[in-house]
């Protein structure tokens, strides 16, 4: 096998040549190997890399060299550049962006347990029957044996271990809680903590999908009047459905229909909400949570919309996980 050359660092150095011998006549004697020729110049290592950063430095003086014809772009063609996009290309409203945003984080919350027989759980049920095109009183196809549906509502994932904010008034009272996430996963869901005096419950789903992607809570300390939102939920067990709306005040306070309990510091807003928002997101336009949807004002026992909807803001519903985020 031939062995491969092996090169060393250490300079290249000739032997020092012994003197000549000189006969009685002076004269060195004759040789028959004639001297070896002068070995011609090579480059070394140094002279190599000094090549490569000539060359380097020649390559990128062309490119910075000013080409002949090159136009130089000013402000006023990148304003038409711009200007030309916005009318040619469709954007997506803010309240879109933020939507697609939280959406990995918006579950939808139902409870099972035995039938109420109050006006809203009637009113309720035949909504949501009547959205998903079924006679009003039909039962609900997904109850576990021997349950009804109860409530449907909204949540939204703010641990990517399973941790839920929603209402409390959505799960209260459920022999079983069922949760349905983004992708369609669906899992079981148990009560870990409770808010009553601001109606906020914590669920720990049993089980999550992967990847889940919690929801960023941003701090309401500089939320002002007229700030745009939106509210993501499932009203009447659709959705997640999308509404915009702005934020119409601060500090608000709310009493139940019943009268059993008042609620204070509110956001309230007008973004579209209705049975079954409750538990959902209040989002600003970067998808961020900014409080809970926790009732709409209902002059009526029609418990429609007119416009005024408010929201716990999301330092008290962090609060109620143990957690507060600011």
């Amino acid at each position: 096998m031939r062995r491969p050359a092996l090169y060393s660092r250490s300079p290249r150095t000739l032997p020092e040549a012994a003197e000549p011998a000189v006969d009685e006549a002076g004269a060195p004697p004759a040789s028959s190997n004639p001297a070896p020729a002068k070995a011609p110049w090579q480059p070394g290592r140094r002279s190599f890399a000094l090549l490569i950063v000539l060359s380097a430095a020649l390559v990128a003086g062309a490119a910075w060299w000013p080409h002949p014809g090159a136009k130089t772009l000013t402000q006023k063609d990148i304003d038409a550049a711009v200007l030309r996009t916005l009318q040619t290309q469709t954007l997506p409203s803010p309240a879109a962006k933020a939507a697609e945003i939280v959406r990995p984080s918006v579950v939808r919350v139902v409870g099972y347990g035995p039938e109420k027989a109050t006006p809203e759980a009637k009113v309720q049920k035949r909504g949501r029957n009547l959205a998903k095109g079924k006679p009003p009183e039909a039962p609900s196809d997904e109850a576990p044996p021997g349950q009804v549906e109860r409530g449907v509502g909204t949540g939204v994932v703010i641990v990517d271990k399973g941790v839920i904010l929603t209402n409390l008034h959505v799960v209260a009272g459920s022999e079983t809680i069922k949760v349905t996430f983004s992708d369609g996963f669906e899992a079981t869901a148990t009560i870990t903590g409770v808010q009553p005096e601001n109606d906020l419950a914590v669920l720990q789903a049993q089980k999550i999908p992967d990847d889940l992607i919690p929801a960023v809570m941003r701090s309401t300390a500089d939320l002002q009047p007229g700030d745009q939102v939106a509210a993501v939920g499932f009203p009447f067990g659709i959705g997640p459905s999308v509404s915009a709306g702005v934020v119409s005040g601060l500090k608000r306070s709310f009493r139940s229909p019943e009268g059993k309990q008042e609620l204070g510091n509110l956001i309230q807003f007008d973004a579209a909400a209705n049975p079954g928002n409750s538990g959902g997101p209040l989002v600003n336009m970067d998808g961020e949570v900014l409080g809970i949807v926790t009732a709409i004002l209902n002059p009526t026992q029609q418990r429609t919309f007119i416009g005024i909807g408010f929201a716990v803001p999301i330092e008290n519903a962090a609060s109620a996980a143990g957690s507060p985020p600011f």
